[in-house]
């Protein structure tokens, strides 16, 4: 029976586990750790160097440059320690104790960016509502906090209620998850229909399409959250689709346009009087391998066709199908906006927009404001860090 070391730095801040190593196997520089549970980890000789010997202990950062490191035949030998940690001997004698629970937790990928969100739920008509928590206690309840981030991240949308309908609570909940991510619209903006002042669209009673925010930037606002103050007009419901299964409507039934969507080329660009954002792209970008899916799809700041001249005509009939998926009442959740509200959404991914109202006959006063992702999921993994060690 294994008894956990007294203490032994981690290259981080999060608490694990004591998940004791059975036996080390291979020789240096690298050698490989294994579990009771046949689940291994092959560990290279300067990595583990970066992450014992390199480490500030104030900042759990690495301190070597690479150009600095030592050659790989630092590792002199890597064995079980009497408390089931990984022990390393470095050429000169002196030696260094692994966190066999942060090791496990590299062998179980729970370190990469993705790790925190888990599979995504894909929804449709049938969900009926968001996933709805209570606002009056997401500024002070963690567990409350986590549980509404949570389904932020794997719906890609959730909602608050009850929370206060004062201007100033959007700031409140959105500073309590991070830094607010500005835009020519400001920090937290307001989104009231103001006629013939109007900056955007959404600043008037018109009737919105479904879309996705800022597709003029190289990279568009990861979330959205907006904030009911007041609703006193007829109609305005807010409508909400998952573009994860809008893209996977497409590829199913429409693979043809579904191809033009994902490659032809698009200019976005935003059309202000003090500010001139411009981005090109496809309308369902995928990027790289680790990118999520940003959706591109904003007809009022879609420019110009980047592209042959002769595939315009198939881009035009693939957006055609597109807004068509993306408007099928089926895939669509239909919600009005009520005081204390406060909806939150992955930009990159939900498709919103807005049933048309008349702004003389009453007010609809909501305040907003967008928060990259890297914060959103940064906040969630703190959230986390409550797993004690065990024995």
């Amino acid at each position: 029976m294994f008894a956990a070391v007294t203490e032994v730095v981690t290259p981080d801040f999060e608490t694990y586990r004591w998940a004791p190593i059975e036996r080390v196997t291979g020789q240096p520089p690298m050698v490989r750790v294994h579990w009771a549970d046949r689940v291994h980890l092959d560990c290279f000789s300067l990595w583990l160097y970066e992450n014992t010997v390199a480490i500030d202990p104030v900042t759990r950062e690495s301190t070597v440059d690479p150009f600095d490191l030592p050659d790989s035949s630092v590792l002199v030998e890597a064995r079980v320690g009497l408390d089931g940690d990984l022990v390393v001997t470095w050429n000169g004698g002196t030696e260094s104790h692994v966190h066999p629970g942060w090791l496990r937790s590299v062998a179980d990928g729970e370190h990469v960016p993705e790790a925190v969100l888990g599979a995504p739920t894909i929804w449709n008509s049938s969900m009926g509502e968001p996933p709805t928590f209570d606002g009056a206690a997401v500024l002070d309840d963690d567990s409350v906090f986590e549980a509404w981030l949570t389904a932020l991240v794997t719906h890609g949308l959730a909602r608050l209620r009850n929370t206060p309908t004062n201007r100033d609570a959007m700031e409140q909940v959105g500073r309590r998850i991070g830094p607010i991510r500005g835009s020519n619209f400001g920090d937290v903006f307001t989104v009231e229909a103001i006629f013939d002042r109007a900056d955007s669209l959404a600043n008037t009673g018109g009737n919105l399409g479904q879309h996705a925010d800022l597709p003029t930037r190289e990279t568009p606002p990861g979330f959205q959250f907006l904030h009911c103050v007041e609703n006193t007009v007829a109609g305005g419901a807010s409508r909400m689709t998952d573009g994860l299964a809008v893209v996977e409507r497409l590829r199913a039934e429409h693979g043809e346009h579904y191809e033009a969507l994902t490659t032809l080329e698009w200019v976005f660009a935003n059309r202000a009087k003090d500010g001139d954002h411009r981005w090109v792209g496809p309308m369902i970008d995928h990027g790289t391998q680790h990118s999520p899916l940003t959706m591109r799809a904003f007809y009022p700041v879609r420019l110009a066709p980047h592209m042959s001249p002769a595939d315009v005509p198939r881009a035009y009939a693939a957006m055609r199908v597109f807004s068509a998926v993306a408007h099928d009442p089926d895939l669509m959740l239909s919600n009005r906006f009520e005081p204390g509200d406060l909806v939150g959404f992955d930009n990159r991914r939900i498709l919103h927009g807005r049933d048309a109202c008349d702004p003389g006959a009453g007010r609809r006063v909501l305040r907003g404001c967008y928060i990259d992702r890297d914060d959103v999921l940064s906040r969630l993994r703190v959230l986390r860090r409550r797993v004690t060690k065990g024995a």
